[in-house]
């Protein structure tokens, strides 16, 4: 082989190489029509939002019911997203819901909490004592979820009072924190006034300290965890649940045995663990079964 040819070979291979690494570096193509990005206030009266609104797919009525999405400490953006954070790189497990809630005939929104706050790639696991406050999930991030609901409330194509509300992780948290009878982030809420269920994915159940004696929500909540989850501890979950029903709060937690945290992300990674595959199929199931069930589908 001349010196002339090896050397193009040699460019070529370079060339190809680069292309492989940049499309493996890239985020996963969307799972179907791109949301919209729309902007909101929080409740707390201070911090303007980002949201990216999936419609409902196929026949549905003028007005549809609605399910606010609450991101986890990750933030809502693949792990690709590469300093490009719209609709385009949102991750593939809020993609997921937010086209099966859409395909369900509902509205679904998720909320971005932390872009709008400097920290749109979110944060890892270890750093949980070194979050600012600005993002404390059980103060602040329920804000959100009732800016969210009032932004919903604002529109001609939502049945005002049926809104559901889901999160994941850190952003479940938020999510029991504000399902509570208690919560500051709303007055006096009620299924017609708030949210009318809601749905916790793996939610750190300690919520720093501040429900040790029960959640009492003021609607219907559901938990899921994986028995082998490595952020959470499920036994936590357990505690906060029985407390809180011992007390008659509508409040179950069903545990998949060997699943870890993200049981529901839909990539290779998480699904290729037989127990990840078979939680997230019985979680999506009931999810489905329990907002038909308090929206009215």
């Amino acid at each position: 082989m001349n010196s002339a040819r090896s050397l193009h070979l040699s460019r070529l291979v370079a060339v190809t190489a680069r292309v492989v690494l940049s499309v493996a570096a890239s985020p996963p193509p969307p799972l179907g029509p791109l949301p919209d990005r729309v902007a909101f206030a929080s409740a707390d009266g201070q911090t303007n939002l980002v949201g990216y609104v999936f419609k409902p797919e196929g026949p549905h009525s003028a007005r549809s019911p609605a399910v606010v999405m609450m991101h986890g400490r990750a933030g809502p953006y693949s792990s690709l997203a590469n300093g490009r954070y719209d609709a385009s790189t949102l991750s593939q497990r809020h993609q997921k819901w937010g086209h099966l809630w859409a395909q369900q005939g509902y509205l679904a929104i998720l909320v971005d909490g932390f872009g709008p706050r400097g920290f749109p790639q979110g944060f890892t696991h270890q750093s949980y004592d070194q979050r600012p406050e600005s993002v404390n999930e059980v103060t602040v991030r329920p804000f959100d979820a009732y800016g969210a609901l009032a932004y919903l409330r604002s529109r001609k194509d939502v049945a005002t009072d049926r809104i559901a509300l889901q999160g994941w992780s850190n952003g479940a948290s938020a999510t029991l924190a504000a399902m509570s009878s208690a919560t500051s982030a709303f007055k006096s809420p009620t299924p017609a006034t708030g949210f009318r269920g809601a749905l916790a994915f793996y939610p750190g159940c300690g919520l720093k300290g501040k429900f040790k004696t029960g959640l009492f929500p003021y609607a219907p909540v559901r938990v899921f965890v994986g028995t082998a989850d490595e952020e959470i501890s499920p036994q936590e979950c357990s505690d906060l649940v029985e407390v809180t029903r011992a007390q008659h709060g509508d409040i179950t937690v069903r545990l998949y045995p060997g699943a870890t945290h993200d049981f529901d992300d839909p990539g290779m990674s998480r699904q290729e663990v037989p127990a990840n595959a078979a939680a997230m199929r019985d979680a999506t199931a009931k999810a489905i079964e329990f907002l038909a069930a308090v929206l009215g589908q």
